[in-house]
């Protein structure tokens, strides 16, 4: 049994450190459909990088039209090598029409795959939501800012990622 508790004692554990993000490059992409929600996301996103110390002239927010729109400007960014991390942020409510499905479906699946091409955090903070009353409770008012937390999720994820390339602890030759 002490074996057992000697190999839990042994596992590694990386964790995100939230608090050293002075030279974090942020870079901000914004649907701007829906813009009476959508401006409160950015405003939760930049604050919340702010008070953890992302400085202001390290952050760049880019507006396109609407969410479909946000993968393209995702990956432009990610392949200008102007940012270490990227939140997407906008707001898709649905309507009578299929097109709610499709517009989310393929922003999330853009988003997604910008983040495993370019190697960079991509948070995905666009709401899909029923209504506009649910879109409104998730951009500050009853669940909290969706803005704030992709911001969390990409300083996160720069935290983790920065880890798990500094750690020489592993073997990675063929014969380990």
């Amino acid at each position: 049994m002490s074996n057992l508790q000697q190999q839990r004692n042994d596992v590694t554990h990386i964790d995100g450190n939230l608090h050293q993000n002075e030279d974090a490059r942020i870079g901000i992409v914004v649907g701007r459909f829906n813009g009476f929600v959508v401006e409160s996301l950015v405003d939760g996103a930049i604050d919340a990088l702010l008070r953890h110390g992302v400085l202001g002239s390290n952050i760049t927010v880019v507006r396109v039209p609407g969410a479909f729109e946000l993968p393209l400007v995702a990956q432009r960014a990610a392949e200008s090598d102007r940012f270490d991390a990227i939140i997407a942020l906008g707001a898709i409510i649905r309507g009578s029409t299929p097109h709610f499905d499709f517009v989310a479906s393929e922003s999330a699946k853009g988003l997604s795959s910008v983040a495993i091409d370019y190697n960079i955090p991509v948070a995905n903070g666009v709401l899909t939501t029923d209504s506009i009353e649910q879109a409104i409770e998730r951009a500050g008012t009853k669940a909290g800012n969706k803005g704030s937390e992709a911001a969390m999720v990409v300083l996160e994820m720069l935290a983790v990622l920065s880890q798990l390339d500094v750690d020489d602890d592993y073997d990675t030759s063929d014969d380990a």
